[in-house]
Order: structure tokens, then sequence, then C-alpha cells
């Protein structure tokens, strides 16, 4: 057996494992590269007819957003699930279409003024609707017989609504080994998902490392860092801009905000949750229950809505969104794209990141290359639709909000795991990796622990 990395490997994104087993070939994952590295106009480094199965961890971009060119070059097998994942998926992937069509617009515009040519998109919308026909949506903990010797279970990853690790059982001259791929681990006592699922046993484990180097804050602690930044912008009569992923970290947001509300811990303001995306991502949530964690259901079985509250407004149209600079200070303006590299958080983002009463609060991961990088590692000026903007906003990193388990959670997981011989750290920073390694050596004297690189292949 024979496993090969073609992503989130020597950086976080871009997920993106093969499998070859005998005559089968499949792949665990196939996400977007996002960043600096731009990856996605590259061939696939594999024959795509050949890919008998894709199964996917989880809807981010980074570990579904190259599907609908999977199929768009030839694919024709099948594409597994959660029927979670397969919603939300759909949302994601055709948004994705969308912006990248009207980011090639721009583009296009800029190019003929050189007298070049802009890349095209990597798909349309279209390209994204028939890849549907491939999807096969299974239950958490549901055997798959793909033949006599090669399954897979996906169990509850804790990470966002729907996310699953992988568990392969694969037999060869009569002899099963058990492989796991976390696809992305979830933080500890989340709102809405359940903490992640622990697996058994397994002989050979590839993990996540994307905050490998650092504990996160307590939820608690988090929750009184985001009181300090909107306390701070309110009481200098300012904005608090909050950029976030559409799935999962929007809804988390909005479902702490308003237990604020209720707790009397949030002072009188306006709420804007500013994306389409994101609200429709909400909607879906609300038709999935089954996936949330006790709390939560608790909460929806009482007859209350926990992604509502008297502040709150749902911000759908260009024009609704642009209305909100109408209203001068004492605001909490949610949007996306989470890390600053497109969407309606660059609108806001020019309008209060120069002015210093206001305060910009990033609660997810900033990947090299990003607008949210660069803020968050102090640059003091940043283009935003080509003009100069000075970062005067006073800027909160608050971790504790993270979707993603930190080093002690991962370190935990794998202790409960019996008969693991070889760790494979995947999805993280270079640097975050080997410090990640080097901890999980100490921990684990008799565990072989290993970085692949990009193209790697892994003899199993």
């Amino acid at each position: 057996m024979r496993i090969t990395a073609y992503g989130a490997v020597e950086g976080v994104t871009g997920s993106c494992f093969l499998i070859e087993i005998e005559r089968y070939k499949i792949l665990v994952d196939c996400g977007l590269f996002q960043g600096d590295f731009d990856g996605n106009i590259q061939e696939f480094p594999f024959d795509v007819r050949e890919i008998n199965y894709v199964i996917l961890t989880h809807a981010h971009l980074d570990h579904i957003g190259r599907i609908p060119l999977l199929v768009k070059r030839g694919f024709n097998g099948q594409i597994m699930c959660t029927r979670a994942t397969y919603e939300l998926g759909r949302l994601m992937l055709l948004d994705a279409a969308k912006v990248m069509y009207e980011d090639y617009l721009i583009k296009s515009r800029k190019a003929e003024r050189r007298g070049e040519t802009a890349n095209p998109p990597l798909y349309s919308e279209d390209d994204v609707i028939e890849s549907y026909d491939f999807f096969t949506t299974i239950e958490y903990n549901e055997k798959v017989l793909l033949n006599d010797n090669i399954s897979f279970i996906l169990k509850d990853a804790g990470h966002i609504l729907g996310s699953a690790f992988v568990e392969f059982f694969i037999t060869e001259n009569n002899l099963t080994k058990k492989i796991i791929f976390s696809g992305d681990l979830g933080n500890q006592n989340k709102p809405i998902v359940r903490n992640p699922a622990i697996p058994d046993d397994a002989e050979t484990v590839f993990i996540e490392s994307t905050y490998g180097d650092r504990e996160h804050k307590k939820f608690e602690a988090s929750k009184k860092e985001l009181k300090e930044a909107i306390d701070y912008a309110f009481s200098n009569n300012g904005n608090v801009i909050i950029p976030t992923f559409a799935l999962e970290r929007a809804q988390e947001l909005i479902y702490l905000l308003r237990e604020m509300y209720e707790e009397k811990m949030l002072p009188p303001c306006r709420v804007f949750l500013d994306s389409p995306l994101a609200i429709k991502a909400t909607e879906l949530f609300k038709k999935h229950i089954e996936y949330f964690d006790k709390e939560a259901r608790d909460i929806i079985n009482r007859g209350k809505d926990p992604f509502s509250f008297t502040y709150l407004t749902y911000t759908r149209s260009v024009e609704e969104s642009k209305s909100i600079n109408y209203f001068k200070g004492n605001s909490i303006i949610i949007a996306g794209s989470g890390m600053c590299n497109g969407g309606r958080i660059l609108h806001h983002l020019k309008h209060n990141l120069w002015n210093s009463n206001n305060c910009i609060v990033f609660i997810g991961f900033q990947a090299n290359g990003t607008l949210g990088r660069k803020i968050v590692d102090g640059e003091k000026f940043v283009y935003i639709y080509g003009e100069q903007i000075k970062v005067n906003a006073r800027i909160f990193t608050i971790n504790g909000f993270s979707s993603h388990a930190d080093k002690l959670i991962l370190k935990n997981w794998l202790s409960q795991i019996r008969s693991l011989s070889n760790v494979f750290l995947i999805h993280g920073e270079k640097d975050i990796m080997e410090k990640f390694a080097q901890y999980l050596k100490a921990n684990f004297i008799d565990i072989n622990i290993k970085i692949p690189k990009f193209g790697e292949v892994i003899n199993i």
C-alpha cells in the first residue's frame, strides 16, 4: 500500500492524499490551496480518471475546493461524506465558483490593459452542479465496504458540522491494517458541535497540526477577551469588525453573542451578520440538529433559536451591506472572508481599519500571504482595493474560539489510540510541525513521528 501526500503538507491548505492499494486509488480530500502558493492552476499530479473514490472529511474549501475541478478533468468515481458535509459543501463550492468568476473579470480587465490574458476560473457554477451527481452520503460509524479488502468508517471529528476523521481497514496478505486520517480535529467544549470522538486503535495516523505549537486559551477566557474588545470600541463610539469564516465560525460567534446578550454582558448595539453565505449555512445548521451537542439541542427543544437575538440583523443584499456604514459606532460587523482575502470584509476594513476608535478581532487561523495575516503580523499599511490603508484600529487575536485542537488536545487524542506505531504530521506550517514533532517525541518515545513532504510516497 502506497500513500502519497499531495496537499496539506509543508503547509496548511490544499488537503489531498492518494491511497493506492491493489488496483484501487482513493483520495482523502481534494482541497484548494490558499495563501501565497497557488497550486490550484497546476495539473493534478495523478490521473484523475483512475481515482475510484474520494472521501471528504468536511466542507471547508481547503478540503473540498477542487472537487469540481476533479470532475471537470475526468473523475468518474464516487465521492463519500456525511450528509452535512454534502449540503454545506454545495453552498461552499457554488460560492467559490462565483468568487472565482468575479475575480477573473477583475483580473481580465487589468491583464487586457497590459496586453496579457488572465487565467480563467478553475471551474464554473455548472461544473459545481455537475459534481453533485458523484456524491454518496453516509452516517457516522457506518462501515462502508469498498471491496473485500478495503473498508472505512467516518467518526465525528468535532471540528465543524458533519466533520469526520476516517478510519481505514485495509487487508493485505491476510493482515489487516488500520490507518486514520484525522481531517481537522476540533477544539474541546465548543458550542454547537460535539467533542471529537476517540479511536480505539490504529497502527498509523495522519494527524493535523495547525496549532501544534500552542495551547488555546480556555473558552471563558476568550469570551472575556471578546467582551474587552467590544468595550474598547464602544467606549470610543467605535465599531468591532470580525473577519470570520462563513461555515461554523460565524454560527459559533452568533451563538456566543446571543449568550452574552442573554447574560447582559453585551451592551446595547447593532450586530450585523454581513455574509449571504454564512446566513445560508446557518439555515442549514438549523436543519441538522442531529449533529449538535446536547446543550445546543436542549436550547432548540425549549423552542428557542440559538442563532437569533434582538440586536442581530442578517444582511443579505449588497445594498443592506453598504447601509451598515451609516451606523456610526456601537456596531459589531461579522463578515467574510475569514482570512480577509476577499468578500465583504474588505469593504468594512477599508471603512474602519484606519480609525483608532475601532477594533479588528481575529478569531481564526490566518494563512501566510493573506491580508489577515499581514494585519495580525503588525504591518502598518495594507492595500485594499488598490488603496493604501493605515492600520490604526486596535487588533485583537483571540485563539480560544478556534475550531482546531491545540497541541495538548492533539497529544491526548493520540495517547488514547492503542497499537500506534507511526504518526505523520500534516496540515500545519513547517515550523509549527517541527515544534509539534519535538513535543510528541518527548511524550511518545516508541512511536515513529514524521513530517512528509509534498509528493512523498509513504509505503505502509
